[in-house]
């Protein structure tokens, strides 16, 4: 059967932003609203299996019906940037599952879709037309073959109406839901009405006179104030009636055919969801490996390279291995193949070793063709484990020699979890792409081919499978795959080189992000000592807490029930206490964190469930799941810290997450009560950078005032309440602060009228005004602002102070939206970027120098701005000394970096 599903792309938009809670990609691009207008379009294709689709947009602002009343829909906030944004990447989206969009210069989608819904009225071969939105104006249009899809809490449920359910739930034609509109009027649509009349009385009114008109006409015959107020508005009622129509005569030429939708392109929506980070899509519409690799044109535009086969020796007994022995003086790169996530559990399946040509290496005729000039040696773990492969450890292990891999610090920690050192690495290839790409998804061995126009190599996945169905392959075929990766190392090193130095990357690379690498192996593999029975006593004394909690939940309500389930909670705030409903979900009352929180002052209840889900969690992520995480062999955890995700180059902690451990509370922080020194006697030592971000801020930009208030050591946040505010010091009081704090930190990541005014709980407009306020005081703030936004389009990137880049191709996008974003970030990368800069240097210089002194301190974990060390007691002062003058000196600015440095017996006395 012929179905048209027509979509009214903003309301659908706008809820579906409104309803999920902010969500981005690694490069910063909030995705919500995309994402739930996705979910919503695979529901409706999967429920409808439409032959023709449409996607109704608003083309701007004005609209004819502006002409007639200027006021129109005047009440409205402006539109979240975080929102506009999206707006592109929904298009992008639509693009991608090939169904038409259309807009008209003043008209609004509804006119579109009312001018469809007409003419498909007339089709015959068309059996049904579905009128997706959330607006129920829409209702006017419903007919016997057009139904309204209504979107109910949210985008979550969804309400179908043809006539007679109108009839049913408002006892209205569908003509009619005009003249309701025209009585009750619409606020957030800026429509007048008749004061006072809400739907209940304009529902009396149409039962008993049915139109707008005839409510006019016996204005006399209504009793009381109300007839008063008909006659008195009765032209606003007109004129509110006309707004609310929906124009059904827009010249549009939309032939049936040009509707029709065929299904969407595998390839192309697997690489949009890519682009936008939608895994649990990718994985439901199983379109992981769709459009990676294979032999597609490269990103940088030049045509990927055929497949190329590259002589490997297997070396599966003595005599190879001999052969291999005697080859290490002309080994180039090598390719450790690690066999899961975190390497500190993963498996080692074997080594590829790149060995060079007599020549020294490719030529560059032969790289450029795509041609091998060298072999490599397949050598599986047991191997290299064995009697008869001693020189092969010793090689490995020796500083001396000069090799490229790819992704050295993987490759060492997972080694030395297996007894074997691997050292004297010059080059790594991911490190490398990274930094000349920080946003770039495709850091694996085939993207980087791919990207730079090397022979094509097959994707892990193609190799191994996924999920369920990953599988080691064969011997002889792990060994030609790793022959390959072995080969793309070496001819990927010389290409990414000289990237490197012509984009003036050359000394971050080898100064600081290849020596960091070693430094975070190093800490690693020392791991942090977890004091376990600490930790059950404290998860028995949150079990305690926890159950004391529930018991007072329950005489708070007066019956028992599932806190934990959200159905039976729902039916004690919202039926037995009667608590107004925030939104609803399709299985019922919503009762989400952000529901609870508005809620916390109508009863005491909603305050003790809110602490009940912190404990329960404390309990259940952080004791439950670190004790999972803690090594029987050393009784340590030893986290692994990602060097190549974020696009600002902060590190990531996994395995566990030690960035994550709450300390906003006490309950939180008493969690580092059980990281503990591994030796007797010894302390836990912790630096931390004090609002590191604003001091480089007040660096780059020169603002005067900020740089004053650093010098002198002032609270920050005390100085920028006073001088937004215009007070002295003593006058500002914790409120002030706290919203000069917001505002500072926000400054810092690019936050919006919108993002501040949720943080502080505030309206927008008084969010908009204290941004322009800080503007207006801080003016070295707004004019590097302005500057960096200059530079950028200029160059087509900003650079940290260290000369990390970070590339910006959409500065000079024509879209407004998509270029706003870029210039948000080129104005929070430079300081972000810095930041993490000048710590991740800290650790490198501190590591050198407790190298260079001899002590037995060391070095555990970086944490945000936080390095936390453990000594010995008799180092403690020196050392105290020795970390806050390598931290406080690893960049110089115009105004001092300081550092709080403390210690303790255990990570929670020391802070």
């Amino acid at each position: 059967m012929s179905k048209l599903i027509l979509i009214d792309g903003n309301s659908i938009a706008y809820r579906a932003f409104f309803a999920l809670p902010l969500l981005s990609n690694s490069k910063g691009l909030h995705t919500n609203a995309v994402y739930g207008f996705t979910t919503m379009l695979l529901r409706l294709l999967e429920e409808h299996q439409p032959s023709h689709f449409l996607v109704a947009f608003d083309a701007g602002k004005t609209t004819f019906r502006h002409k007639g009343y200027a006021e129109y829909k005047g009440g409205r906030e402006k539109t979240p940037s975080e929102l506009t944004e999206q707006f592109p990447l929904l298009r992008e989206l639509l693009a991608s599952f090939g169904i038409k969009q259309f807009e008209l210069e003043g008209y609004e989608a509804d006119d579109i879709i009312g001018t469809v819904t007409r003419l498909a009225e007339g089709q015959d071969e068309l059996k049904e037309v579905v009128v997706v939105t959330g607006d129920k104006d829409m209702l006017q249009l419903a007919s016997d073959k057009v139904h309204i899809a209504l979107t109910r809490k949210g985008i979550s449920e969804i309400e179908l109406f043809d006539p007679a359910h109108i009839d049913e739930k408002y006892g209205l034609k569908p003509q009619q839901i005009i003249d309701l509109k025209g009585l009750m009027g619409d606020t957030s649509d800026n429509i007048p009405g008749i004061p006072g009349v809400g739907e209940k009385t304009a529902l009396k009114l149409l039962h008993e006179y049915g139109t707008v008109e005839n409510v006019l006409e016996h204005a006399s015959q209504i009793k009381g104030k109300m007839g008063e107020k008909v006659a008195a508005h009765a032209d606003d009622a007109r004129m509110s009636k006309e707004l609310a129509t929906i124009y059904r005569e827009v010249p549009v030429d939309m032939p049936l055919d040009s509707l029709s939708y065929a299904g969407y392109d595998k390839q192309a929506l697997g690489e949009m969801f890519r682009k936008l980070e939608f895994k649990s899509l990718l994985e439901r519409l199983d379109l992981h490996g769709v459009g990676v690799g294979g032999d597609e044109s490269s990103e940088n535009g030049t045509e990927a390279a055929p497949a190329a086969s590259v002589e490997t020796v297997r070396v599966y007994g003595q005599a190879q291995l001999d052969k291999l022995i005697a080859a290490l003086p002309r080994v180039k790169a090598l390719h450790v193949e690690v066999i899961g996530d975190n390497p500190h559990t993963a498996e080692v399946l074997g080594i590829a070793f790149y060995e060079a040509d007599d020549a020294g290496g490719s030529s560059e005729a032969q790289e450029d063709s795509g041609a091998e000039s060298g072999r490599v040696h397949y050598v599986p773990f047991d191997m290299l484990t064995g009697d008869g492969a001693g020189e092969v450890r010793a090689w490995l292990a020796d500083e001396g020699k000069s090799i490229t891999v790819y992704d050295l610090h993987k490759a060492v920690v997972a080694l030395w979890w297996r007894g074997l050192e691997l050292q004297g690495v010059a080059f790594d290839v991911l490190l490398a792409g990274y930094l000349l790409d920080p946003t770039e998804s495709t850091l694996t061995l085939s993207g980087l081919t791919s990207r730079y126009g090397l022979p094509a190599l097959p994707a892990d996945e193609d190799v191994f499978g996924k999920g369920a169905k990953f599988q080691v392959p064969e011997q002889d075929v792990l060994a030609g795959f790793m022959g390959r990766k072995a080969a793309a190392v070496q001819r990927l090193t010389p290409k990414l080189m000289a990237a490197l130095e012509a984009s003036e990357m050359h000394g971050l690379f080898y100064e600081l992000e290849l020596p960091l690498a070693l430094v975070l192996a190093s800490m690693e593999k020392k791991g942090i000592k977890v004091d376990t029975e600490e930790l059950k006593g404290y998860g028995a004394e949150l079990s305690g807490r926890v159950e004391q909690i529930i018991q007072s939940i329950y005489e708070s309500v007066g019956t028992e029930f599932n806190i934990n389930s959200p159905k039976q909670l729902g039916e004690i705030l919202f039926e037995k206490l009667q608590l107004p409903v925030v939104k609803k979900t399709k299985t019922g009352y919503s009762t989400d964190a952000e529901v609870l929180e508005k809620l916390q002052d109508r009863h005491p209840v909603v305050a003790q469930i809110l602490h009940y889900r912190t404990l329960a969690k404390l309990q259940s992520t952080y004791v439950e799941g670190l004790l999972k995480e803690v090594r029987p062999d050393t009784g340590k955890v030893h986290t692994y810290y990602r060097q190549t995700i974020a696009a600002t180059g902060r590190l990531s902690s996994q395995y566990p997450n030690l960035q994550n451990i709450p300390i906003r509370l006490e309950e939180g922080r008493k969690i580092r009560k059980v990281f503990v020194p591994s030796e007797p006697g010894w302390r836990i030592l912790t630096a931390d950078y004090s609002q590191i971000e604003l001091r480089v801020l007040a660096h780059i930009s020169q603002d005067a005032r900020l740089i004053e208030a650093f010098r002198n050591n002032m609270d920050i946040h005390t100085k920028t309440a006073m001088d937004v505010f215009g007070v002295a010091e003593e006058q500002v009081d914790s409120n002030m602060r706290r919203q000069a704090k917001a505002v500072n930190f926000g400054i810092v990541y690019g936050i919006s009228d919108y993002g501040l005014s949720q943080n502080l709980n505030i309206t927008r407009k008084d969010a908009a005004q204290f941004i322009e306020q800080y503007f207006a005081v801080f003016q070295g703030v707004r004019q590097y602002m302005e500057d960096i936004v200059k530079k950028a389009r200029t160059d087509g990137y900003v650079t940290t102070l260290l000369h990390r880049r970070r590339y910006l191709p959409e500065i000079t996008a024509s879209n407004y939206n998509i270029r706003s974003f870029a210039e948000r970030t080129a104005m929070n990368s430079p300081i972000q970027g810095s930041a993490a800069d000048i710590i991740k240097l800290a650790m490198v210089q501190l590591d050198r120098r407790m190298l260079e002194e001899g002590v037995r301190s060391r070095l555990l974990l970086q944490v945000h701005d936080e390095l936390v060390l453990e000594v010995p007691e008799e180092e403690l002062e020196s050392m105290k000394r020795m970390v806050a003058e390598v931290m406080e000196s690893a960049l110089q600015l115009d105004v001092p970096l300081k550092v709080d440095v403390d210690s303790g017996t255990n990570w929670y006395e020391a802070k």
